[in-house]
């Protein structure tokens, strides 16, 4: 429930700052792009690590803290690319914030589920 009401705060906050300030988040799009990059080879290497039995959960942790960074710029990029024009295509648009929300969602789901007691 945490993890719901965390990505619900995060996703509102950061579309209500984009909507009131009217700032254009287009220079983000280079971080985003790099950030992909660097946590998909992030990602491969800690799934071929599982694969031959090492674990890194300091690196786990890192990756899905760096996720969360790396969605809410996201956020705040497609948000000022719907609000400024630069989307015309609204299926792609709400699609593609969907799935930002989803990986903020699983990746604060991750962070709060190694820090629980349970």
């Amino acid at each position: 429930m945490q993890a719901l009401g965390g990505t619900a705060i995060v996703f509102v906050g950061l579309s209500a700052y984009v909507l009131t300030t009217r700032k254009n988040f287009n220079f983000l799009g280079g971080f985003v792009a790099v950030g992909m990059m660097v946590m998909l080879a992030v990602m491969v290497f800690l799934l071929g690590a599982s694969l031959f039995g090492y674990q890194f959960s300091g690196l786990q942790l890192a990756f899905s803290a760096g996720i969360v960074l790396l969605m809410s710029a996201l956020i705040l990029y497609q948000t000022s690319e719907i609000i400024h024009g630069g989307e015309t295509n609204y299926i792609m648009a709400t699609t593609s914030l969907f799935l930002s929300i989803v990986n903020l969602f699983t990746s604060l789901l991750h962070l709060l589920g190694v820090t629980s007691d349970e």
